[in-house]
């Protein structure tokens, strides 16, 4: 049974429905349904902009209170859209956690890793004195980190890049919790130091049985790390599937382009083909399919008509016209955003 069954026939342990997301009235997420079920890794893929890091930030309620959110994402039944602080506190850290891109700019810089990471453990477990200390190096023991003991005291500015997205790793283990959240954890780390966080992160998940959701711009983290993934383009999940039916065959037109523009490790070299024109302005989305303006197989319907995100098969959905015609509900006609 694929990732995508498990998640549909399980209770998920996380449930996005209908998310969407303004700013100052310009639509950033479309209606985002997502089902994460328990010890599964799912992997969040798109160009800049798709909405792959707004979805989570609005799921944990970080986004600025400027941001009109509606929809609903639950934790194993419990709302945390519009929850009350106490419960966002216990989940965000607890049972939720997450790491950035950027870990130097996450570490506060005038408190060492140790203070850090032993501020999580007293939030979220309640240790303290020795029992905080010993926990805290066995963390970092944990993620890596030479010598753990000793680089307690350290300051983030005495560690490099990887070090410190190690250090994140082991902050967010801190509360134990049963998702991490990991929004591009290795863009800006050498594609050795990647690999090493990676298969860090792909150890704790068979130790620890925690689910993990991968933000990544890159196919090939996801398609090494990822059970199934799912595809964003302009606010929606456009395509979602089991990791290796994605590549093996793409259905819908836009994750087709991005594989396509994927370089070939092995075989016969090819000439790369680059999706044509830009993603469209949230501010003046295209009425219909908001990819038919870039799509080579576009026809007049898809201008009109806004494809709803269907199954097409075992552990398959896809939002395209041409993939979901004569099955399902049928898709209605929208006007311009």
């Amino acid at each position: 049974m694929s990732g995508l069954d498990l998640a549909r026939d399980a209770a998920p342990l996380v449930a996005i429905r209908d998310l969407a997301v303004r700013f100052n009235g310009v639509p950033a997420l479309r209606g985002v349904d997502l089902h994460v079920a328990r010890g599964e890794a799912v992997g969040l893929v798109g160009e800049s902009g798709s909405g792959k890091s707004v979805t989570w930030l609005a799921a944990l309620g970080l986004l600025p209170g400027s941001a009109a959110i509606s929809g609903s994402v639950t934790l194993e039944g419990t709302q945390l859209l519009g929850a009350p602080a106490e419960i966002l506190d216990r989940t965000r850290g607890g049972r939720v956690a997450m790491i950035f891109q950027d870990p130097a700019s996450a570490l506060n810089p005038v408190l060492t890793i140790g203070r850090q990471i032993g501020e999580a453990l007293a939030l979220h477990r309640g240790l303290s004195g020795r029992e905080n200390a010993a926990e805290a190096r066995r963390l970092l023991e944990l993620v890596g980190i030479p010598d753990a003991g000793r680089r307690l005291s350290a300051y983030p500015h005495e560690f490099s890049g990887g070090q410190n997205q190690r250090v994140m790793i082991a902050m967010a283990l801190a509360g134990g919790p049963d998702l991490l959240v990991a929004d591009e954890p290795t863009t800006a780390l050498d594609a050795t130091i990647q690999s090493q966080i990676l298969n860090l992160i792909g150890e704790i998940r068979r130790e620890t049985g925690m689910a993990l959701v991968l933000i990544s711009h890159d196919l090939g983290v996801v398609a090494e790390t990822c059970d199934r993934i799912a595809v964003m383009y302009a606010g929606r999940i456009v395509e979602e599937a089991p990791a290796d039916q994605l590549f093996l065959a793409p259905r819908h037109p836009y994750t087709r382009g991005l594989i396509g523009a994927l370089p070939p490790i092995e075989g016969a070299r090819r000439r790369l083909v680059a999706i044509p024109g830009t993603v469209p302005d949230p501010r003046a989305m295209p009425p219909g399919c908001a990819f038919a303006p870039r799509c080579t197989q576009a026809h007049a319907a898809c201008d009109r008509i806004a494809p709803a995100l269907e199954i097409i098969g075992p552990g398959r959905r896809v939002a395209c016209l041409a993939e979901t015609a004569g099955r399902g509900s049928a898709p209605t006609e929208v006007a311009a955003e």
